[in-house]
């Protein structure tokens, strides 16, 4: 059974869009990607209507099973901060009009899940999407190399949960992201 992820990495004036196709077996496989643009120019309204049509129109695309939506975390910039946030709410809005569910994921635990670190640059992520979808050239721009990043770390995630319970982080049949998406997994947990 094949899992098709829409990931969305939420932004105002780019907002990096990527669907994935997942196997059991964790082979990922890109099926469309790209970046909607809006210009700072426009009013807000109009912006989010952009966001809207753009989500609606990939939604009725390519039927995703499920959303993965980089989670909006504090930053110093509140203005960056609330244009995410207002994306995001269009995006997730859109999904659940159509019972899709969605998911959230930090950009640390989508780092983590793709390249075993963390604390990754944004190059580290696109240079393992590029190999992961075993893409002939790196998704460009950064956006859509960090929908791609998502879309691969929700279905990894949903797709390894038992596995992962019952082999353990340092069980070799996990690669080396996996296993590192594990202990952070489990870190977490004694943290609570």
């Amino acid at each position: 059974m094949t899992l098709r992820v829409l990931g969305v990495d939420p932004g105002l004036t780019r907002c990096g869009i990527g669907v994935v196709d997942v196997e059991r077996n964790r082979r990922a496989t890109m099926v469309a990607v790209g970046v909607v643009g809006t210009s700072p120019e426009e009013t807000l309204d109009q912006r989010l209507l952009v966001i809207a049509a753009a989500i609606d129109e990939w939604l009725d695309r390519w039927e995703p099973q499920v959303l993965a939506v980089e989670r909006v975390f504090s930053q110093l910039n509140v203005s960056t901060v609330m244009g995410v946030a207002q994306a995001s709410g269009v995006v997730i809005a859109a999904a659940a009009r159509r019972g899709i569910p969605v998911a959230l994921h930090t950009p640390s635990e989508v780092k983590a899940a793709v390249t075993g670190s963390g604390s990754s640059n944004k190059e580290a992520v696109t240079k393992l999407v590029t190999k992961i979808l075993r893409l002939d050239a790196p998704p460009r721009p950064a956006d859509a190399a960090d929908a791609l990043a998502l879309a691969i770390t929700h279905a990894w995630r949903a797709g390894s949960g038992a596995s992962v319970a019952t082999t353990g982080p340092g069980s070799s049949s996990l690669t080396p992201a996996q296993r590192a998406w594990a202990e952070a997994e489990a870190k977490a947990r004694r943290a609570r």
